[in-house]
């Protein structure tokens, strides 16, 4: 009789995780309980201060008075959101709101009493005293207890019987099993071994020490609920990391917590450990085969050369230094004007690649004297731009500061580099240069055209290349750390968007082409990267919830706020005149450009740089649509006619 009681209490249990995982009670249902529950505890303190005398009670005036009762605690719930948050996980800050929405309604309702009995207003705002206290103390004490026993009930039945983790271990192999005896040799693990995963056909159907083996195909929601099973444990370390991402993908749609086992070789003195174990990244699921380079001709491109680096500080900067660190090279030469974040990296540096010669300057790109200086000073041979402000709702309200900054910064070093023969200079530039529909992008355009055109000057000995990708994951200020800090604060995640789709890359994958395309140019080329398949922003945020354990729309909620100013639901690599032409690299294409007037185009943009910052926001976009002609946004007028960028600023606008 006893284990029958303990298999109905389990089951029961067991029920209501699936009950509590897949539903949740909507923000409205919770706001209608809670007025419900007003209304009910205001009728009550009416019986009660009568003794339960129910034909001495107005129930006409009762109504009425209710109707205000009612108004004034739901604008305070509106106010205090007391009817927001999650009643399961009900922190001391929903209390806290409950009980100012409480406060606040009592103290209303008290003033609107006194005003009435002084003015003479109608019976119905004219509310008992003592039945305001009643009510007061009756309808805290509800919306208190209610949401506590909730959050009681719903952590009871969250214990599972065993009070272990159940996980199946992903690779039956020999590092499956290597895992399974760590385990279960240590007796205060959190971990119970349900089952093994592997595309072993030999093995599926059978029992490793007593543990059954099935094919990954038998793995579905029915069958993790079927067996408790809430995490994955990942033990195969020679899969390609196209197939891994796959299998991090499938378990991530199941909603299971996903831990890998580390490379042998990060293992403490050659053991292997539990507290190794390290949840996957949101990186992870992009993981794509390695990139297949030609090191051969970096190295040849790279050996015994001063190299500067612009924006040496920021996330593809940074990557591009520490990929360049791997090489024999002369020296590094960096260039940030971010102190902080270039004090770090110098200190990182140091750490790790103390090897290579490091010379760390702060200084703004668009400071001609200054960058002419570092030239004659330091020589170097080989210039990476990746020096820009990048943010798109910033440089929408602030255009001036991008054409100063990523236009004239561009301008400056192109200047000096062709001054002091530079062998070769490596632009940054983003698929938010291709018809552009923002600040920033139109500003990238135009650096790829500065850039170009410094390419086509005769006497120029530099070779100009220019790299051309999507969003890098994790980059600092991308949808990532963003999204990654609103889950760790409980949620809301926004996003602008449910369809909005971007070309994403890792930092990594990014840098090394990067370096590929600066050596397999001759000049003038702009080398287009293979982003794969874009990814929906929506799905994004979604897979990052779960890989934080959590169920999007329930324990985060997910926001639209709307696409902000400039900003695209898709990106382009190309523009309509472009085509791509093949490189020995099947990741590097070749945007084949149309024919540029450079020197009308220096000119211009000449031009624009002396008068930017004198000239109304709405004439700077007219002035960037001339130059860019397939830059389009909603604030522009009308469009400068090319001829008349020769004129000064005050004889155009006074036309």
């Amino acid at each position: 009789m006893k284990d029958l009681n303990y298999y109905i209490r389990n089951k029961l249990r067991s029920k209501a995780r699936i009950v509590f995982r897949k539903y949740s009670l909507p923000r409205w249902l919770v706001l209608l309980f809670d007025e419900s529950t007003v209304f009910l505890t205001f009728i009550f303190a009416y019986l009660l201060r009568f003794n339960f005398e129910a034909q001495v009670v107005d129930f006409v005036l009762v109504f009425k008075q209710s109707l205000v009762v009612l108004t004034v605690f739901g604008g305070f719930e509106l106010v205090f959101r007391s009817f927001a948050g999650l009643i399961r996980h009900t922190t001391i800050r929903d209390i806290f709101n409950i009980t100012l929405t409480t406060s606040f309604s009592l103290i209303s309702l008290l003033i609107l009493t006194q005003l009435s009995r002084h003015a003479g207003l109608n019976k119905m705002f004219n509310i008992p005293l003592s039945i305001l206290l009643i009510h007061f103390v009756s309808i805290t004490a509800i919306l208190f207890f209610s949401r506590i026993l909730i959050k009681m009930f719903y952590e009871m039945v969250s214990v599972k019987p065993v009070g272990k983790k159940k996980v199946i271990i992903f690779g039956a192999g020999a590092m499956g099993v290597l895992v399974k005896r760590v385990i279960l040799s240590d007796p205060t693990t959190e971990y119970q071994i349900v089952a093994f995963a592997d595309n072993n056909r030999v093995l599926q159907r059978k029992n490793l020490n007593g543990i059954p083996v099935f094919s990954p195909r038998n793995l579905s929601r029915k069958f993790l609920e079927k067996y408790d099973i809430d995490t994955m444990i990942f033990a195969i370390t020679n899969l390609p990391a196209s197939e891994k991402a796959e299998i991090f993908q499938f378990a991530v749609n199941l909603n299971l917590e996903i831990l890998e086992v580390p490379p042998v070789n990060n293992w403490l003195n050659g053991q292997f450990h539990l507290d190794q174990l390290k949840r996957i990244k949101v990186q992870d699921l992009l993981c794509r085969d390695p990139i297949q380079l030609n090191m051969k001709n970096i190295a040849e491109g790279l050996r015994d050369k001063t190299i500067l680096v612009t924006g040496a500080a920021g996330s593809i900067g940074s990557e591009i230094v520490r990929q360049l660190s791997r090489f024999r090279i002369e020296k590094l030469i960096l260039i940030d004007n971010a102190e902080t974040p270039m004090f770090h990296l110098e200190n990182e540096l140091k750490e790790h690649f103390g090897f290579a010669p490091v010379t760390t300057v702060l200084a703004d790109v668009t400071d001609q004297v200054k960058m002419a200086r570092i030239f004659r000073k330091y020589k170097p041979e080989i210039v990476f731009h990746a020096a820009a402000y990048k943010h798109v709702p910033l440089m929408e309200a602030n255009p001036d500061e991008a054409i100063r900054v990523n236009v004239g910064g561009t301008m400056v070093l192109t200047k000096i580099s062709v001054k002091y023969r530079i062998q070769k200079f490596v632009m940054i530039s983003s698929d938010k240069a291709i018809n552009p529909t923002n600040v920033m992008g139109a500003s990238k355009r135009m650096c790829e055209l500065i850039v170009r055109s410094n390419s086509l000057w005769p006497d120029n000995e530099t070779q100009f290349v220019i790299t051309r990708f999507g969003n890098v994951l994790d980059s600092s200020g991308s949808v990532v750390p963003i999204f990654r800090k609103q889950i760790e604060e409980g949620g809301p995640v926004t996003v602008t968007h449910p369809d909005i789709t971007r070309y994403f890359m890792t930092i990594p994958e990014a840098c090394q082409l990067v370096l590929e395309a600066g050596f397999i140019g001759n000049g003038g080329e702009i080398f287009v990267f293979d982003m794969g398949e874009p990814l929906k922003i929506d799905v994004l945020a979604r897979q990052m919830i779960k890989l934080s354990g959590l169920i999007p729309d329930q324990d985060i909620k997910i926001e639209y706020t709307g696409l902000r100013p400039g900003e695209k639901l898709y990106e382009e690599l190309l523009s309509e005149e472009e085509k791509l032409l093949p490189t020995d690299n099947p990741k590097i294409h070749v945007a084949q450009q149309s024919p540029l007037d450079h020197i009308q185009l220096i000119s211009n943009i000449n031009e624009i740089l002396r008068s930017h910052q004198t000239m109304t926001k709405m004439d700077l976009l007219n002035w960037i649509k001339t130059i860019v002609p397939e830059y389009t946004t909603t604030m522009t007028r009308h469009t400068v006619p090319v001829q008349e960028l020769d004129k000064g600023p005050a004889e155009v606008y006074s036309q």
